[in-house]
């Protein structure tokens, strides 16, 4: 199932989720030059296991990413538009998401047998 993350309306944030039943720091990252935003995976002391990840649209993100102790499966950003700005994901034109790897097997198996 399809986790919906939501992104903080501050420039620079650290939100708790759970992840495939294991709790993580997530941290989200506003860079005003860019116009853009990052995300990293954090343990519950604030070590990252990734960190500085582009959020970029409808591509999975962490998929260069797939080191140990990550939940797995892919995060991702849904939008309409070809990028995200500061106001994107308060103002619903964007979601910031967990795919669990069981679901993407699961759809494999069901697009392809």
């Amino acid at each position: 199932m399809i986790t919906v993350i939501e992104v903080p309306d501050y420039n620079d944030s650290f939100s708790r989720v759970v992840l495939s039943g294991k709790e993580y720091l997530i941290r989200f990252s506003y860079n005003f030059e860019g116009d853009y935003w990052t995300f990293g995976i954090y343990d519950h002391n604030r070590t990252p296991y990734v960190q500085g990840i582009k959020i970029v649209p409808n591509s999975p993100l962490n998929f260069f990413y797939l080191c140990h102790g990550l939940p797995e499966g892919l995060f991702g950003a849904l939008s309409t538009k070809q990028t995200i700005g500061r106001k994107d994901f308060q103002e619903k034109n964007a979601q910031f998401i967990f795919f669990p790897k069981e679901d993407v097997l699961k759809l494999r198996r069901d697009l392809f047998g």
